[in-house]
């Protein structure tokens, strides 16, 4: 898995599979999701990200296993 966070799109990236993305679809205004050739999710895109997350700090992120 990847997370990335594009500050000039303002887009943060989850990428959950290498596999190629054959589909995307918007989910929910500023929620793509991305989907491979049999369909499964490989990746999720939230648009405007400074907007839907206000709070965080998108330059530093804490990863938790549990």
């Amino acid at each position: 898995m990847r997370i990335s966070y594009h500050e000039s799109e303002d887009a943060l990236f989850i990428r959950l599979d290498e596999g190629a993305v054959v589909e995307s679809e918007e989910v929910q205004p500023g929620l793509v999701i991305d989907f491979n050739a049999e369909g499964q999710p490989v990746g999720i895109e939230l648009r405007g990200a400074k907007a839907h997350l206000p709070t965080a700090n998108l330059k530093q992120m804490d990863f938790e296993v549990a």
